[in-house]
């Protein structure tokens, strides 16, 4: 992709009546005869949950993790309630601005996914704010993850289905949300799923369904599976 980092587009959640448009892959720079994995970057390539406790720390704030949601894990030092979700909203979009480029990467991600490039395009599609887009694209090709790179809103089915039907090969896609995991088996079925969970106190709390979706929290072990599955 170059020094400046993967190319970057924003695709949004259309209405029901509205087909999805999504960029081509061949404007991606990815060749349609080959396999796709589409993966999610918030705790599959990185530790958001983390970077995310640090940015609330030089604020003064507490992440607690103790239920599998966000802006309710917030609290100022002692607090029995958490801070008001508005206000968790605000922080969020600031560490988008400003301290999204400090997260840790997931631990084998780069090998697991350098592996996957020489039989697959890649695709990573996330959720989160536009102002993020040029600070995660840098975050990615620091570490080795300059693959092209989608901002989405709403759930992922719609577009990864758009951009899954333009392969030639077998795909798979990767998230730890069930939400997503599921608008993808909706959109997608023939599509493999695989949630992962980055971080490890998180993964308890990590609503799953394995009936649907396979879990791995690995990277080394779901590198495996994806090649195995791409072929």
């Amino acid at each position: 992709m170059g020094p400046a980092g993967p190319a970057t587009q924003t695709a949004r959640t259309p209405p029901a009546t509205e087909a999805v448009r999504a960029p081509s892959l061949e404007s991606l720079g990815l060749a349609a005869r080959r396999p796709l994995v589409i993966v999610d970057v918030d705790e599959v390539l990185g530790h958001f949950m983390e970077g995310f406790g640090d940015f609330l720390a030089t604020r003064g704030l507490e992440l607690r993790v103790e239920r599998f949601a966000l802006f309710q894990n917030i609290y100022a030092p002692g607090a029995e309630e958490h801070i008001a979700l508005e206000e968790g909203r605000r922080h969020y979009e600031d560490f988008f601005r400003y301290g999204a480029g400090a997260m840790r990467v997931a631990e084998g991600a780069q090998d697991a996914l350098r592996q996957i490039a020489e039989r697959a395009g890649v695709i990573i599609l996330t959720n989160a704010p536009g102002q993020a887009r040029l600070a995660r694209a840098r975050w990615l090709g620091r570490h080795g993850l300059d693959y092209p790179l989608l901002l989405n809103t709403g759930p992922k089915g719609p577009l990864a289905a758009a951009l899954v039907a333009q392969a030639h090969g077998p795909a798979a896609f990767i998230d730890d949300l069930l939400p997503n995991l599921d608008s993808v088996a909706e959109e997608a079925p023939h599509v493999s799923r695989f949630q992962h969970v980055a971080d490890t106190r998180l993964r308890p709390l990590a609503p799953a369904a394995p009936d649907r979706h396979t879990r791995i929290d690995d990277w080394d072990a779901l590198g495996a599976a994806l090649i195995e599955t791409i072929g």
